[in-house]
């Protein structure tokens, strides 16, 4: 299949798209230049916008998802009202026990030791030179003993959020580098990411759990039913127990792609250096040395993905990051 590079941030497109499906760039011709979009070129204040309103219809999209499979599930068993009602309370109250607990979890799963405030001076002077530009309170600092550079920020609220670097990520990047990596965590914490990133992870959890209970359940549910009229209800839930897993997933993949856009356009808004963040994602993201830390439950939490890097030449649709270069090349048209 032919696919058109984007000329502003790269990412190959569908011969036929009449925009960007990455940077959403307007096409006057799948082959032209993208035209500017009205109201002038797209900084970071339309970055974050445009990434805030479609996280939003995301998980709109994801809780629609996990209603309907309530729906159908229970009117299977004979009360479609019920079973609405038990899922979206399961995904409440599962919500609930991560957003207690779930930071604690995270930061023991990838071997992160806190920092004494006297340890570390220039990773200290930095976190709280952007708390004073974010106007957040300083969040406790953690450091992974590894020499592959990265970094992730979890935490329930700005009061109570953390951030994590590893050893290899102070000494590779230089300070303005260091700092605009820093800009990014911060800008997660200030947009609240991680809570909503939690929320769609236990969304995600909550539909595979019913989705296998239901298949597992299915022959029951079918003699349940069988002199009744409820044989629709029984075959939707088959069908959304099969097909809503995978359009779950795919969802959270696009909420995490659109929050790392946020969060980078978020962190030019507090340093006015995109060259130094692109900089930062270039030398990350071209490091050989692997994350051991690292795993596909916490790999969209990092800056790049340390388990899997997507190019421009392959899909983004599984991917829980945009491609580097197409995030370098946003950052430089800031610039």
């Amino acid at each position: 299949m032919v696919k058109t590079p984007c000329p502003k941030c790269g990412y190959l497109n569908p011969a036929a798209a009449a925009c960007c499906t990455l940077c959403q760039a307007i096409f006057r011709a799948p082959e032209a230049r993208p035209r500017r979009v009205p109201g002038g070129r797209r900084d970071f204040y339309s970055e974050q916008a445009g990434n805030r309103r479609l996280s939003w219809l995301l998980l709109s999209a994801l809780v629609l998802i996990l209603g309907a499979l309530g729906y159908a599930i229970g009117g299977a068993y004979g009360s479609a009202r019920s079973g609405l009602v038990i899922c979206l309370a399961l995904g409440a109250l599962s919500g609930a026990g991560a957003y207690l607990g779930g930071d604690r979890m995270l930061l023991a799963a990838s071997g992160a030791r806190e920092v004494a405030p006297q340890a570390e001076p220039q990773l200290q002077n930095l976190v709280e030179e952007l708390c004073v530009a974010s106007g957040l309170p300083k969040p406790r600092v953690y450091v992974i003993d590894s020499e592959a550079p990265n970094a992730f920020a979890t935490g329930r609220s700005p009061a109570r959020a953390s951030i994590a670097v590893t050893t290899g990520l102070l000494k590779k990047l230089n300070r303005d580098e260091l700092q605009g990596v820093l800009a990014h965590e911060m800008s997660h914490i200030r947009n609240l990411d991680v809570r909503f990133a939690m929320l769609v992870g236990i969304l995600i959890g909550t539909v595979a759990l019913l989705c296998d209970a239901n298949l597992r359940s299915g022959r029951i549910a079918s003699r349940r039913r069988s002199r009744g009229g409820g044989g629709a209800l029984i075959l939707l839930a088959l069908v959304l127990s099969i097909l809503a897993p995978f359009a779950s997933k795919l969802i959270q993949m696009a909420v995490s792609r659109r929050r790392e856009l946020l969060a980078d356009a978020s962190a030019v808004e507090l340093t006015r250096n995109p060259l130094a963040l692109a900089s930062a994602l270039r030398r990350i993201g071209t490091d050989p040395a692997p994350l051991g830390a690292a795993n596909r439950a916490t790999q969209h939490l990092y800056i790049v993905n340390p388990v899997k890097s997507f190019g421009m030449d392959s899909s983004a649709l599984f991917s829980t990051h945009p491609p580097i270069e197409a995030r370098v090349r946003i950052l430089e048209a800031m610039a």
